[in-house]
């Protein structure tokens, strides 16, 4: 409970930022909804509740002053499993072929609003988790493994997206996705399509965390 509270406090305003937003994009897919009487777009609440996972990783934490060099690194592994999760939802957009061309600005809108709060839990999280790494390995080159991981998360949305893998399967059924993960760096010109989106959505975030970070760092809000 205490922890909770220090959590609140110490990021009162980015907690409220980030439920606005999140609030914004719920009333927008009930309207949706509504307008359209389908409930097909509600896989986005399932889409941004794993999201917010990586992000509730590095708010924890972050209140441990403590933390060992070994649950850190346990913490990241499971952080980086979930963490192409939260720019994932940009590749929802995908789904706009399917609904009322007379309402096709709302549905844009819903993806992009979802789309939006995911981006902005992903890239908070990754500042959050560079002070955290750096707090404990400080000789370790942040900026440099921050940029390889934008580029993992890249290929992690292609896995999802395209081969259809899930953040648990790589427990559940580790074997069918190493492999397919084999294939793809064996056999690049046979998968080029995978290595393009890599690089491309890679960019894409790349650009995106350069303008987040530099903006952050000329704010005064705490991220």
């Amino acid at each position: 409970m205490e922890t909770l509270k220090t959590l609140v406090q110490t990021r009162f305003r980015t907690l409220s930022l980030l439920s606005v937003a999140l609030a914004f994009s719920v009333i927008l897919l009930m309207l949706r909804m509504k307008l359209n009487k389908s409930f097909f777009f509600l896989f986005l609440i399932w889409n941004v509740f794993l999201a917010i996972i990586p992000y509730t990783i590095t708010m924890y934490l972050s209140t441990k002053p403590n933390l060992s060099k070994l649950k850190l690194t346990f913490g990241l592994m499971i952080w980086l499993i979930f963490l192409p999760n939260a720019p994932y939802i940009v590749t929802d957009l995908v789904h706009i072929r399917i609904g009322n061309d007379s309402l096709l600005w709302l549905d844009i809108l819903v993806i992009l609003s979802f789309a939006l709060s995911g981006l902005l839990l992903f890239y908070i999280s990754i500042l959050d988790m560079q002070k955290i790494v750096k707090s404990k390995f400080e000789k370790l080159p942040i900026e440099a493994i921050s940029i390889s991981i934008l580029f993992l998360c890249g290929f992690g949305v292609y896995l999802g997206r395209f081969l259809r893998y899930n953040s648990w399967e790589i427990i559940s059924q580790p074997q069918l996705l190493f492999l397919d993960i084999l294939n793809i760096i064996i056999a690049p010109f046979q998968n080029y399509e995978a290595w393009l989106f890599t690089l491309g959505f890679g960019l894409f975030l790349v650009v995106g965390y350069w303008v987040f970070r530099n903006l952050n760092q000329n704010s005064t809000h705490e991220f």
